[in-house]
């Protein structure tokens, strides 16, 4: 992308008070777009741990700030906590003689697919595509349909490809289940990929469990070995797990996209 020299980066993600894993790959990215000198200064803020939401503007010097959500969907974060805290009034907020974008989340970017098959790939590498089963794996929830939408789509846009025998969506709180991968699954390699932007308590405690790959929630300290054991002979077939989507160092890439198409979309207001 073009720098930005005269104006300011938020990168927002949810955090956690548990789970320090969780913020990880949020200040991983904003270093490393710190590196890369696009803009003139880039901050992190949370909405479960310190930077905390209400405070991060007051740390930026820029007059021009790009607000950009750390989040695989839409949904109650991005639509209602984010805008709340910062007091934004929409996707272009003017507060004194700041102008706030608020961009869309990293999770729409059209190259989250490719990301997705990336994953999929690198944890599987020896693996026919034509005799495996790809589950995106999302949390999924009867509260607010969006948190499944945004998996939904991935598995949708990777089953047209036809690069896999088989490519479905799974959730931890919703049908499908990801503890019914075996019996709704066919193929002797099943590959499962995490839809989440860190490796937090889901990634290495929840879903372990509920493949069945795990007996107990194993702690913070084991997370790596989780991902290592490829692949899991279970009930003579193969699983691969891999870690979750957002740890992956391309993400910085989308979250530059993120910027640019914000610009392109709201050319006409930015102008005027």
């Amino acid at each position: 992308m073009s720098e930005r020299p005269s104006s300011g980066l938020v990168l927002v993600g949810h955090g956690s008070t548990l789970n320090p894993d969780s913020s990880a790959p949020t200040f991983q990215h904003a270093d490393e777009i710190k590196r890369r000198r696009l803009f003139a200064e880039v901050h992190c803020a949370f909405w479960k741990e310190e930077p905390g939401l209400r405070e991060v503007l007051r740390m930026v010097e820029c007059q021009d700030v790009y607000v950009v959500p750390n989040f695989i969907s839409e949904g109650y974060f991005t639509e209602t906590i984010i805008p709340r805290e910062l007091e934004l009034t929409g996707h272009l907020t003017r507060r004194g003689s700041k102008l706030i974008k608020y961009c869309e989340p990293v999770g729409k970017d059209y190259r989250m697919t490719d990301l997705l098959l990336h994953r999929a790939r690198e944890v599987a590498p020896s693996v026919d595509p034509g005799r495996s089963s790809l589950l995106i794996v999302a949390h999924g929830t009867n509260l607010n349909e969006r948190s499944a939408e945004a998996a939904r789509f991935q598995a949708e846009s990777i089953r047209a490809k036809k690069l896999y025998a088989e490519v479905s969506e799974a959730y931890m709180e919703e049908a499908p289940l990801i503890a019914k991968w075996m019996e709704n699954t066919s193929q002797p390699n099943v590959i499962v990929v995490p839809f989440f932007i860190a490796d937090g308590l889901h990634s290495y405690q929840d879903i372990p469990v509920l493949l069945g790959i795990e007996s107990d929630p194993t702690g913070a300290a084991s997370q790596n070995q989780v991902f290592r054991r490829n692949p899991y002979e279970l009930s003579g077939r193969k699983l691969f797990y891999d870690g979750s989507i957002g740890t992956e160092k391309l993400m910085v890439d989308v979250i530059l996209d993120t910027v640019e198409r914000f610009d392109e979309q709201h050319r006409s207001a930015l102008v005027t």
